[in-house]
């Protein structure tokens, strides 16, 4: 395990229902954001052995190898998560300080997303995203390197102030995991299975915080808490503020 507590940005009510409903959301890795996410094109295939052009071209080497990587990513599910909770700038890109952030038990969250089913692992499991230059792409025929580890979590240095960690379902199955579709398809709309959501339940205990953003309207506020304590009665909740004396932010706890 990477950390023993993780924190996840949310909207407000986002962070409603992932307490209401105790779970935590997969995105397939194909739909996440940034457009170099999990992409093949982080491994350089090119240089191809002259042992592997006997029989075939070097194009039909290349294609075959990387195919391989074009799949994984499309059975990748994919929860992120932050090691902090006072980024400003996660603060801001998740409502504009108006959503939260909630503190999750990574020891007891595992019990719930580490599963196996039929000697078969069907849960999660988690990675630490390294951030690199696209340039230090590694050659995929004379490197040793799990390429798999690589092209799941390495992500472009801009984005190293997010302090990453994906938690990782390859493949999930409607018969063990809650999934849907983030919005209602129209009738006779044939559906797009990498835009299904994937919602594995952990217990209400493993939501060990939450923090409120600056913004956050006073209503939204009090639903939250509301939610949050008949979720997790030990819950810890804080509300974030800002520090007089430097650019940061710094959490009051509420009672």
């Amino acid at each position: 395990m990477v950390a023993n507590k993780l924190y996840k940005y949310l909207d407000a009510d986002g962070g409603m229902k992932m307490l209401n409903y105790s779970n935590l959301q997969f995105t397939n890795s194909t739909r996440l954001n940034d457009p170099f996410d999990c992409h093949p094109s982080l491994i350089d295939f090119s240089q191809v052995p002259k042992e592997r052009t006997k029989y075939w071209d070097k194009e039909d080497v290349i294609a075959v190898e990387s195919n391989h990587y074009e799949l994984l990513r499309d059975k990748a599910w994919v929860c992120s998560l932050s090691k902090l909770h006072d980024s400003l700038l996660m603060w801001s890109y998740y409502g504009n300080h108006k959503g939260v952030c909630i503190g999750i038990d990574m020891e007891k969250a595992d019990q719930y997303l580490s599963r196996i089913h039929c000697n078969v692992f069907i849960g999660a499991f988690d990675m630490e995203v390294q951030y690199k230059d696209i340039i230090e792409k590694p050659d995929y025929f004379h490197d040793a390197k799990d390429y798999y580890r690589y092209q799941l979590s390495t992500k472009a240095k801009v984005w190293e102030h997010e302090r990453e960690v994906r938690l990782i379902l390859i493949d999930p199955s409607l018969a063990f995991i809650p999934m849907s579709l983030p919005y209602t398809p129209q009738e006779g709309e044939i559906t797009d299975w990498k835009e299904v959501r994937a919602y594995p339940k952990i217990g209400g205990e493993c939501f060990e915080s939450l923090y409120l953003g600056i913004k956050i309207d006073e209503a939204d506020k009090e639903k939250i808490i509301t939610i949050a304590r008949k979720c997790n009665p030990n819950i810890k909740i804080y509300q974030m503020t800002i520090d007089p004396d430097a650019f940061r932010l710094k959490e009051e706890q509420i009672n």
